[in-house]
């Protein structure tokens, strides 16, 4: 059986993980990670004994705000585009 080329649904259905209520509780989620990260990084640098390892708080604290920059520019552009 062949694909119709003129479908009568042409609405994009969007997966459940790519939805608004999605993308704000990730927004929410990577924000308690970052700030779990910079209490890290405070507390890897209070003590001189785990200044070696303020490298992990530091990157988790980097990888969290790049998802949180990667999914509210996703929404931004998803509220922009016309419908």
């Amino acid at each position: 059986m062949r694909l119709d080329p003129n479908p009568s649904f042409r609405r994009i259905i969007a997966p459940w993980y790519d939805s608004d209520a999605v993308c704000y509780v990730m927004i929410g989620l990577m924000l308690v990670v970052f700030f779990f990260g910079l209490a890290g990084i405070s507390a890897a640098l209070s003590d001189p004994s785990f200044s070696g390892h303020t490298w992990v708080p530091l990157l988790l604290s980097a990888l969290s705000l790049w998802v949180l920059v990667a999914t509210s520019l996703r929404l931004v552009r998803r509220r922009r585009r016309p419908s």
